[in-house]
């Protein structure tokens, strides 16, 4: 299978996210799974952005989203009300797959602190078999329709 390298993708996505005391263990640190909850969050928020509703498309495609594998580096610690941002690029697209660049950063001050590259399928919603990704989500990722 081809995929479609970064030079091609222009699509970069920030979603802000507060740390909750439920985020953080009892030192007031966030939880390093926690790190690829707020990923997913802005993954989501993400594809919402391009006009794609997860629901909608598991129900009118019959597809869903899935990680497959990921490669994370924790640089330094959040806590407890920090504000952070996560960036989300794409960086490869396949028939089946997407992979994503993210990153977390620590405003004000844009403190480096995650970062991780996620390799999410596309599966058949009943069968969790791969399958190709809607044409519709396609062309919206590499600009060929401008969307709604």
């Amino acid at each position: 299978m081809c995929a479609v390298e970064n030079e091609f993708l222009p699509v970069e996505f920030s979603w802000a996210i507060r740390v909750y005391y439920e985020d953080t263990d009892s030192g007031g640190v966030v939880y390093y799974a926690n790190y690829l909850k707020f990923m997913e969050r802005a993954r989501t928020e993400f594809l919402r952005s391009l006009g794609f509703e997860q629901d909608q498309l598991k129900q009118e495609q019959g597809v869903i989203f899935a990680v497959h594998s990921l490669s994370a580096q924790y640089k330094k610690p959040a806590v407890f009300n920090d504000e952070l941002i996560v960036n989300t690029k794409i960086t490869a697209l396949g028939k089946a797959s997407l992979t994503f660049k993210q990153s977390i950063t620590r405003l004000p001050q844009h403190t480096h602190l995650c970062e991780a590259e996620i390799k999410v399928a596309c599966l058949h919603a009943e069968t969790f078999s791969p399958s190709a990704m809607p044409q519709t989500i396609l062309d919206r990722i590499t600009g060929v329709s401008s969307g709604s």
